[in-house]
């Protein structure tokens, strides 16, 4: 397994994303996933406080208990925690509570890279920055990354960690795939003027790439498509996007590989990901997943595959 620079972390090149767990598989499942993960490479696991109503960090940190330090654990706050509205957010209120909660959840002692989930357009940057750098400094927090932030809010949040002199965004978190490629415009170039990880989720766009699916038929019982209201389901489901993946199948079949290794050696041949999170449910996803890294595409092969993707 290749390993790439994330700020001070070095991280496997296939990550691990758990918001399956607490959500569509139980813990018996979560730690067969974890230990076939870990067992294939994989040392970068990204969770977040809100996955499977905090089951996600429960039981990502039950599975990992006498290993802990052979990964690197990321998860994030933001979103709200239970009915309490005041239980969210990235005022430095609760930052301080979220982080000793994941902590506990985790049960750890020290977050490897602390995510802020989504801008909060109540909260000053300044604010948010200065309580995580407060983490960082007692040793709680190593790293700190944002997540769905906009080119305008990862250059404020940037302005204000150098005039402060404090911790700064080493990663964005934001969606990227071959059938989802609007971070290409603007995100992606910005972190790479910046030496920011750019760290993509939904890189198989919900399993669509993976083959999983079909035009015209539902999608197939327990698959994450399956378990989103209908129009949610149909707006990934599209003729454009099945257009696309018949583009890009026929071009993987014709370089001898399937559609899955496209889709995942084409995000590792972006020098700004250090990283690609994604989700599993089996220990024969991780297989998977962790071998479609195999093609090493040239820059150029990488740019003629985004051209096809546009269609």
């Amino acid at each position: 397994m290749e390993h790439r620079k994330l700020g001070t972390l070095e991280v496997s090149l296939v990550g691990l994303g758990c918001n399956n767990f607490g959500m569509r598989i139980d813990a018996a499942k979560a730690r067969n996933v974890v230990d076939a993960a870990i067992d294939a490479g994989i040392t970068f696991f990204d969770t977040a406080d809100v996955y499977g109503g905090t089951k996600s960090e429960e039981m990502l940190g039950a599975a990992l208990q006498g290993r802990r330090d052979q990964v690197v654990v990321a998860t994030k706050f933001r979103g709200q925690i239970g009915d309490d509205p005041q239980h969210s957010g990235a005022s430095a209120r609760w930052i301080k509570q979220a982080v000793e909660d994941s902590l506990r959840r985790l049960g750890t002692d020290y977050i490897d890279l602390y995510q802020q989930h989504g801008p909060d357009a109540d909260v000053p940057i300044e604010e948010t920055l200065g309580a995580l750098d407060e983490l960082v400094q007692a040793g709680k927090v190593r790293e700190i990354g944002c997540s769905n932030f906009s080119v305008p809010q990862i250059q404020e949040a940037e302005k204000t960690s150098g005039t402060r002199g404090i911790a700064h965004f080493v990663s964005v978190q934001n969606q990227l795939s071959l059938l989802q490629r609007g971070a290409l415009d603007e995100v992606v170039p910005e972190c790479e003027r910046r030496g920011i990880g750019f760290l993509p989720y939904f890189p198989l766009a919900s399993g669509l790439l993976t083959g999983k699916y079909q035009r015209g038929e539902a999608p197939p019982q327990g698959t994450r498509l399956s378990m989103l209201p209908a129009e949610r389901a149909s707006r990934v489901l599209s003729d454009d996007n099945f257009a696309a993946v018949d583009r890009l199948s026929t071009y993987a079949a014709d370089h001898g590989h399937t559609l899955l290794e496209l889709a995942m050696s084409w995000l590792a041949a972006i020098p700004a990901i250090p990283s690609i999170i994604a989700g599993a449910t089996s220990p024969e996803q991780i297989t998977s997943n962790v071998a479609a890294v195999s093609w090493q595409l040239s820059a150029a092969e990488r740019d003629e595959i985004t051209t096809i993707a546009a269609g």
